[in-house]
């Protein structure tokens, strides 16, 4: 697979990443051996890119990406996070991150982490002091490089003048744009770009279905898109991408990594599943090659997104 380079100081990924949250949070219940599996088969096809989190059942997520990885540990980049407490307030202070630095690094099995993101911007630590805190774990060779995910760019800027930022990781999808307004402060300090939920939560594969048949525990219940009036025109709209995808051998789901990929060279999507047979279909997005005209056919489709607001109440991170 294609190669990608994030941000200025060395982080090279395959150009498709391989997200992990769904195996533990936020989709209803799922197969950890499935999910090993699928992590490994990731890799198998070229996918040398693997993101997971503390938050992602407090340290199950990481343990399953870490025996998934066992294997081929030294030919991977994992990506973990921190920054929130149990009752998923925010928590950035040094020494609750020293703390789950540890942690992660035990539950991984590894004895670097190679990219390490505070998960969400904590408004009651300084920024200056987090980039800090991972500067000593970085010195210490403990981690490789700097990310930061939903961070706007003054917080960028206060972070990259003490530890350079490799990546910023926010969601970005044909469904969702709003980050878009952040790349000209990622492109002027050189920091790359990972999308997460690059497939709208799963909306734009072809298997969306009403919210309430989802599982009790799955977010799509309450995700507005999914809601009466704003699940049938994004139903529609999929249902025209894929009419394109149609035209060039392609899935729906690989036009919309396609879509992604093309939007800059700084770019790397890490969309997540639980099966093997999705990773083979999504990592199909990366030879898929979109021309003028078919990226002028999907803005005609979505020309700013999707229908309903990111989140339910219409409440989204404030990027500061």
């Amino acid at each position: 697979m294609q190669q990608r380079t994030l941000g200025r100081h060395g982080l090279t990924v395959s150009a498709l990443g391989y997200g992990a949250m769904g195996l533990h949070l936020a989709y209803g219940p799922g197969d950890e051996q499935e999910g090993i599996a699928t992590i490994r088969r990731a890799y198998e096809l070229g996918v040398t890119f693997f993101d997971t989190a503390e938050l992602y059942g407090w340290g199950e997520n990481e343990k399953a990406v870490g025996k998934a990885v066992q294997g081929f540990r030294d030919d991977v980049v994992i990506a973990t996070k921190f920054g929130f407490t149990h009752s998923y307030g925010f928590d950035s202070r040094p020494e609750h991150i020293r703390e789950v630095v540890e942690n992660s690094l035990r539950y991984l099995g590894v004895d670097t982490i190679d990219v390490l993101y505070q998960h969400r911007v904590d408004p009651t630590v300084p920024i200056e002091d987090v980039a800090g805190t991972v500067k000593e774990f970085i010195d210490a060779g403990k981690v490789k490089y700097f990310g930061l995910s939903e961070a706007g760019p003054e917080t960028i800027r206060k972070a990259h003048a003490v530890q350079p930022v490799s990546v910023l990781q926010t969601e970005y999808s044909l469904f969702e744009r709003e980050v878009e307004s952040l790349f000209p402060t990622l492109n002027e300090l050189g920091i790359g770009f990972v999308p997460y939920s690059p497939l709208g939560r799963g909306f734009i594969t072809g298997a969306a279905k009403p919210a309430s048949e989802y599982d009790a525990t799955d977010m799509r219940r309450n995700d507005p898109r999914w809601q009466p009036g704003n699940y049938e025109k994004n139903l529609d709209a999929v249902q025209r991408l894929a009419d394109l995808a149609a035209t060039k051998g392609a899935t729906v789901s690989q036009l919309a990594l396609a879509w992604l990929l093309a939007q800059g060279e700084h770019i790397v999507p890490i969309p997540g599943t639980r099966t093997t047979a999705r990773v083979e279909e999504n990592i199909g997005a990366a030879d898929l090659k979109l021309t003028d005209a078919d990226l002028a056919a999907i803005a005609e489709i979505l020309p700013t997104g999707g229908f309903g607001a990111r989140y339910a109440g219409g409440s989204m991170p404030t990027w500061v």
